[in-house]
């Protein structure tokens, strides 16, 4: 941990000294380099501040969030000058070495000058990410979208052709700050007038009580078949230090009474039936099990009791992990999994029918969208809120609506 932190401090420094470079070689008035001292060491200072004094049993922190979020965009915006000169550097550094060997020490400075024009191209190059950044914070996380998709089946029951699920994840409430924002998000959930609606965990970032100020207006969520939900990672109290196992149990339980209060069917490793006319489908509900450190509490054998594999299958489960790892090689079907969890990283770029790509990618294949192995299906849902960095920038916040298809067999 110590070497993580002082390699962290030695390339904040390093990124410093390179961006000061830059707007000193742009910038000849010392008054516009004295502002970029005082923001930016501003910017980090209150960001240690923020991240030294937080307690996680207290909640979300609103202050340290935006301090995080400046601290990134920073970052970020100095990362990019540090590239861009350190590639002129790998030029520079041997050119005065030259001079060094071939001019003896006469006094004079052995290194070129830096290129105004590289360090104005950095400058720009790098003012849109932090742009982009800054823009994600005021506008991004609450930016929703609407993604609608149609799934065929073979094996779909016939009353179920056209049936709609909005799907939708990851509130992350304690994030929330502005309660119309959120209003419109819940009011847009709502409008699709789906069939049933399904929400894949992580209602909350650490703790019960962060439902309080939005419980009534969740609980306004309505559908004809109800509203299904399951756990993700951060709704069992696993990231603060409580004072004993008591009190994390208690939270936990006040957590689900709150759910059912607002007319959730939370599913614990348990399945329910969603009955039409003649016909069936099986709603199928996991704990978290995600791949890596995080909780494996899932249990796909315990959670399909009952069922066997003539039944039609929604698995609602969290991280999207547990599909690769577990349900597509699974002796119980799933025909559609319903995920959320990765945010997108609530950062990349997503154009639909060109390009979907975010640094998450390389921890998570799946990490937001439709997915397929063979006639298994998985879908994960870019999510509704926003955690730690306090906006959305290209991964915007989603609802989905998948639409139930019976896929018509030419005999």
């Amino acid at each position: 941990m110590l070497y993580r932190w002082l390699f962290i401090t030695l390339l904040i420094i390093i990124s410093q000294w390179y961006c000061f470079q830059s707007i000193k070689t742009v910038f000849q008035n010392k008054l516009i380099w004295l502002i970029y001292i005082i923001v930016s060491f501003g910017i980090i200072g209150n960001f240690m501040f923020q991240a030294l004094n937080y307690d996680r049993s207290e909640g979300f922190n609103h202050a340290l969030s935006y301090s995080l979020g400046f601290f990134i965009s920073l970052f970020i915006f100095q990362s990019v000058i540090m590239v861009g000169l350190f590639f002129e550097d790998i030029i520079r550094i041997p050119q005065a070495l030259y001079s060094l060997f071939n001019q003896g020490l006469n006094g004079q400075e052995y290194f070129p000058e830096r290129r105004k024009f590289l360090s104005q191209l950095t400058l720009i190059l790098a003012s849109i990410p932090f742009g982009a950044l800054i823009y994600g914070m005021y506008r991004g996380k609450y930016n929703y979208k609407v993604m609608s998709y149609e799934i065929e089946f073979d094996d779909l029951p016939d009353s179920f052709d056209g049936f709609n699920i909005t799907h939708f994840s990851d509130l992350h409430c304690g994030s929330f700050d502005n309660y119309e924002k959120v209003k419109y998000g819940i009011e847009l959930i709502n409008k699709q007038k789906s069939d049933v609606i399904m929400f894949t965990g992580d209602i909350v970032n650490n703790i019960s009580n962060e439902l309080d100020p939005w419980k009534d207006l969740f609980s306004k969520l309505k559908a004809e078949y109800g509203v299904y939900s399951v756990l993700g990672n951060h709704d069992y109290g696993d990231y603060v230090q409580w004072n004993n196992d008591n009190e994390k149990l208690k939270n936990f339980e006040n957590l689900k009474k709150i759910q059912h209060e607002m007319g959730f069917k939370l599913l614990l490793n348990e399945n329910d039936l969603i009955k039409k006319n003649n016909d069936s489908i099986a709603v199928v509900g996991v704990e978290n099990w995600g791949a890596g450190g995080f909780k494996k509490a899932g249990d796909l054998k315990k959670a399909s009791m009952g069922l066997s594999n003539s039944n039609f299958k929604i698995l609602l489960s969290h991280d999207p992990s547990h599909w690769r790892s577990k349900v597509t090689s699974s002796d119980d079907y799933f025909q559609l999994t319903l995920s959320g969890h990765t945010h997108g990283m609530q950062f990349g770029i997503d154009i639909p029918g060109w390009i979907k790509w975010s640094p998450i990618k390389w921890r998570y294949p799946e990490f937001a969208g439709l997915y397929r192995k063979a006639k298994q299906y998985l879908y994960v849902n870019r999510g509704f809120g926003y955690l730690a960095y306090p906006g959305r920038v290209g991964m915007w916040p989603e609802i989905t609506v998948i639409t139930l298809k019976k896929r018509n067999i030419d005999l």
